[in-house]
């Protein structure tokens, strides 16, 4: 593990909604969106691994959120080797306030 990688971290400061041998996916601490983490430190993981990995995000947006509609942004900005997305609301950045109550 590269040394100060949050990601490879992976500390649990917010809710977890899944994780397995490739990812974890859990709520953003700075934006209130799931993200979805690759559980290797590489920026690229191969076509087919993000393709699945964002699925997931997807299934965990449409269990636990109330967006209408979403995006996956991949643009890694503040920690840019390690690859992870965020699913965003349509038209929007920040999820305050869209979890599901029930």
């Amino acid at each position: 593990m590269p040394e100060a990688c949050e990601l490879c971290e992976a500390a649990r400061l917010t809710e977890w909604f899944y994780e397995d041998d490739i990812c974890w996916i859990a709520e953003c601490e700075q934006c209130y969106v799931p993200m979805v983490v690759w559980k290797q430190h590489d920026p690229a993981p191969p076509q087919d691994v993000r393709d699945a990995m964002c699925e997931l995000l997807g299934s965990v947006v449409r269990a636990s959120y109330r967006f209408d509609g979403f995006y996956i942004d991949d643009n890694m900005r503040s920690i840019p080797h390690h690859y992870h997305a965020h699913a965003r609301p349509r038209g929007g950045f920040f999820g305050h306030g869209l979890r599901r109550s029930d």
